[in-house]
């Protein structure tokens, strides 16, 4: 067979050939040469766990899409609740589609009041943000308790639509409390994106959103919707494999994230933006790195 490599054992003999599919062979073959041999490979540096039905990526040639759509046009043509719609179930929504599931995410924005009440406001006064926010996702399971069923799909379904919706509630409640500020409610009259960046920095009943700036959210919500087989993805898909239910497993992927080696690089160029402070400093900054 051409798209095949051969693979032979040098201390009997034996020899197997595999096809290759999409760059990768199964890792069976070891086992047909011999039921005891196991691949060695920290890192996963040249081992594919899985099989992805939602993204391409190829980084080399700058080439991300989800569900077969180029990112270029989602992030020009949809909507963040549309591309979410898309990676869920596998196609964009018609006009109906849309509308029903935009409707049911902005009805379920709020959050229990004990949340804030009795979990956020314990935090000390200078908590991490992040660490705030993995330990309140994680406590939003505790108020569902339906979400242990997950192998009833209606069920598992809400979950993740109360995810959806809720996830930005949390993540702006964490920062306000870290800013000494108090929590804004969700607008539903808002699209996500406005109402994310309403919840995080509205100041007095005067504070309207920049569209341009929720634009802007919204695309970078859409970039970061899906991006392969990252840590964070890894970490879900393992805890998820212990059968739990999707909030603790969405705070673990969360964790992940918090790591500097994964999203916690992010905040370290913010940090950098904010020392070098005007664009009139950055080649001074430039050379100083190099220096």
């Amino acid at each position: 067979m051409a798209d095949s490599i051969t693979i032979t054992d040098d201390r009997t003999g034996k020899t197997v050939t595999v096809p290759i599919e999409g760059g990768v062979f199964s890792s069976a073959a070891l086992r047909e040469l011999d039921p005891s041999l196991f691949m060695y490979d920290p890192a996963y540096l040249s081992t594919a766990s899985c099989a992805s039905a939602i993204t391409y990526l190829d980084g080399d040639n700058g080439i991300l899409r989800y569900r077969g759509y180029p990112i270029e046009q989602l992030a020009e043509s949809s909507s963040y609740l549309e591309v979410a719609y898309l990676l869920l179930n596998g196609e964009l929504p018609t006009t109906a589609e849309k509308a029903e599931w935009e409707f049911n995410v902005t009805r379920h924005t709020m959050i229990h009041e004990n949340m804030r009440k009795r979990f956020v406001d314990g935090f000390h006064y200078d908590a991490h943000p992040m660490g705030m926010f993995i330990s309140a996702t994680a406590a939003l399971g505790t108020f569902y308790e339906e979400a242990k069923d997950i192998f009833d799909k209606d069920t598992f379904d809400k979950q993740v639509l109360r995810l959806v919706a809720k996830v930005p509630t949390i993540a702006a409640m964490c920062y306000r409390f870290s800013q000494g500020l108090p929590f804004v409610m969700p607008n539903n009259s808002l699209s996500y994106g406005e109402n994310f960046l309403n919840m995080m920095f509205k100041i007095g009943d005067d504070y309207k959103v920049n569209p341009v700036l929720a634009r802007a959210m919204d695309i970078l919500f859409i970039l970061h919707a899906d991006h392969e087989q990252n840590c964070g993805t890894t970490t879900m898909r393992v805890v998820s494999s212990a059968n739990s239910d999707p909030y603790t497993a969405t705070a673990a992927a969360a964790a992940a994230l918090y790591g500097p080696l994964h999203g916690g690089a992010n905040e370290a160029v913010v940090r950098m933006l904010a020392e070098i402070g005007d664009v009139k400093n950055v080649p001074a900054f430039i050379e100083s790195v190099k220096a």
